[in-house]
């Protein structure tokens, strides 16, 4: 007879506690080894893990909802469906010729389709712009007959890089802008300075340089001269495009239901769905969108959404933080430096929303003890911990979306694959936003 240990009663302070934060973290950490090192079965490492955390009472009952980003699994649900229906449509084809006819080889196509997800992603989800950029992509390595790997991964990094940029950029963004009260505008100009888009785009420019040496071995050219696919129905794009102006305008809407962005996919997604079947009159309307959706990527970020709960109720995230805010001591470089590096750090395995969550009143806390403007640690904390996700496949949902489409594609991505692209493309974004945050806002 196995016995299993429970947490449930376990008090918030004192041995006890300090003992289930341990066990937590262990699982934790087992979890991250696990799917980093068995990549095919990820989404049931994670929801494996999740039962655990549910079952010995470190993710109690009543938490087990809150847990869950049902906005971000229903936007990945809705634009799946809607993607499908753009690809059926003929238009990522079509714009995939109109890129190979402006670029010279597989090289250049694969950084401006990073440069285009990134400009996409500064005001739309990461995980929309990659679900909306990486059939793009997939089209243009089928007819160049190209490993589409890279290139998928090249559109996901790119898209969380430009999350920060702007306030409607990642869900990171919307926090800072709310809790400091900035406004749209404030992430291109604040207080008179030029503000952390700058830093974003200063560092999408050396990260773009990365991704071109990076891909410097793909120098087969491209033919010209091929006819342009034609598309055969322009209302998926429409819709999809649609999707984007709903999204931008609904970020500026207060106090909205946090589910908004995804009842804003899944419902283009059925209108969608409705207009194809009434034209075509054929059930494949209905079930190809649905079939399209990647339910084993929606089962791993569920199941990550629970683990990552469980952490949290544990107190490992509100302990990382506070061991952050000790790192630096009292000078105010070395405080920025501990934010902005653990923050990539700790972002390479966790979820951002919660850490950015705990550390932006540690943050506050630590400028008013220091007498200092609180400004720089907000831009190095929000910087540091978007772009952490880029380091390892799992980091990220645009990751983990991206990797999904690969899969379904008929390609495996090893974790080795995405830290080739990912670590550099990391340290080329970080380092530049790190030093002109502090020149900007430090000295």
């Amino acid at each position: 007879m196995v016995s299993v240990i429970t947490f449930r009663s376990a008090p918030r302070a004192g041995k006890k506690v300090g003992i289930c934060m341990i066990y937590a973290l262990l699982l934790f950490a087992v979890t991250y080894v696990l799917m980093l090192a068995f990549s095919k079965y990820r989404p049931y490492i994670a929801i494996g893990s999740a039962a655990v955390f549910i079952a010995t009472g470190m993710l109690p009952f009543d938490q087990i909802l809150g847990a869950i980003d049902f906005n971000v699994l229903l936007m990945i649900a809705g634009t799946m469906g809607l993607v499908q229906l753009f690809i059926d449509s003929k238009m990522p084809a079509l714009l995939a010729d109109l890129i190979m006819e402006k670029v010279p080889n597989v090289q250049m196509a694969a950084v401006a389709l990073a440069l285009f997800a990134g400009i996409i992603s500064a005001f739309v989800d990461n995980v929309a712009t990659v679900l909306m950029v990486a059939p793009i992509a997939l089209e243009i390595c089928k007819k160049l007959k190209t490993n589409p790997v890279p290139f998928i991964i090249g559109i996901a990094v790119s898209s969380n890089l430009q999350g920060a940029a702007t306030l409607v950029g990642d869900t990171t963004a919307i926090m800072l802008g709310s809790y400091a009260n900035m406004s749209f505008l404030d992430f291109f100009f604040y207080r008179g300075r030029p503000s952390i888009f700058w830093a974003v785009e200063l560092g999408a420019v050396v990260s773009a340089l990365i991704l071109a040496f990076l891909f410097r071995k793909e120098k087969g050219s491209i033919p010209k001269g091929a006819p342009r696919t034609k598309v055969t129905d322009f209302v998926p794009t429409v819709l999809l495009v649609g999707m984007i102006a709903l999204l931008i305008s609904a970020s500026f809407i207060q106090n909205k239901p946090d589910i908004t962005n995804g009842l804003i996919c899944v419902s283009l997604m059925v209108i969608g769905m409705i207009y194809t079947y009434c034209k075509t009159h054929d059930t494949a309307a209905v079930t190809a969108p649905l079939k399209a959706i990647d339910f084993e990527t929606i089962g791993l970020l569920f199941g990550l959404f629970l683990v990552i709960g469980g952490i949290t109720h544990m107190g490992v995230v509100d302990a990382a933080a506070g061991l952050l805010a000790q790192m630096g001591g009292g000078n105010v470089f070395a405080i920025y430096t501990a934010i902005v590096w653990a923050s990539v750090l700790f972002s390479a395995f966790i979820d951002n929303i919660p850490y950015v969550a705990t550390m932006l009143p540690v943050v506050t806390s630590l400028a008013a003890g220091l007498g200092i403007d609180p400004t720089v640690l907000y831009f190095g904390l929000l910087s540091g911990a978007t772009l952490g996700g880029n380091c390892t496949p799992i980091g990220a949902s645009a990751n983990i979306t991206g990797i999904g489409i690969l899969r379904r594609d008929g390609h495996e991505v090893k974790t080795s694959d995405f830290c080739r692209i990912g670590i550099p493309f990391t340290l080329s974004a970080v380092i530049p936003a790190y030093i002109y945050l502090w020149l900007m806002y430090g000295v």
